[in-house]
């Protein structure tokens, strides 16, 4: 079983214990291992080859093309995260990436209306970036029952 530390970059602990690292596809790895795993939220598919990823249709500052595509590769994600490293990951590493953690933290237990505050409190002060992503979650946790 691999993990991230919880001190790596961008790591949060969901509240049901699994670790998942937020990031920015623009930034600098730096000194974080590679994921086992990854899902990219973008307009492109960034064609990936060191570790394998799931993308999901995401231009900035928009919702996704497929409510159904991103909550399967969120789906994915929280199950992989389990016992592998997993990283979410759009351009700047804010709104989409955000909204994608405060998905996850609602499959982790935390009420769809709590999970905006959730994200921002464990994650970053300006995650979920526009209101359509914010209606956008509640729309995502719908569909996870």
């Amino acid at each position: 079983m691999t993990s991230w530390a919880i001190e790596d970059a961008g790591v949060v602990r969901l509240p049901d214990g699994r670790l998942i690292r937020g990031t920015g596809a623009r930034r600098p790895r730096g000194q974080a291992p590679p994921p086992e795993f990854a899902v990219y939220l973008l307009g492109r598919d960034p064609r990936v080859a060191d570790w394998p990823y799931c993308w999901v249709r995401w231009p900035d500052f928009r919702l996704p093309g497929s409510t159904e595509d991103a909550v399967a590769a969120l789906r994915e994600a929280h199950a992989r995260a389990v016992s592998e490293r997993v990283e979410i990951a759009c351009g700047g590493g804010v709104g989409r990436t955000g909204t994608a953690l405060a998905v996850l933290a609602v499959l982790s237990g935390v009420p769809a209306a709590a999970a905006v505050e959730w994200v921002r409190a464990n994650y970053h002060p300006r995650a979920v970036e526009t209101r359509r992503q914010r209606a956008w979650i509640a729309t995502a946790a719908s569909s996870l029952t």
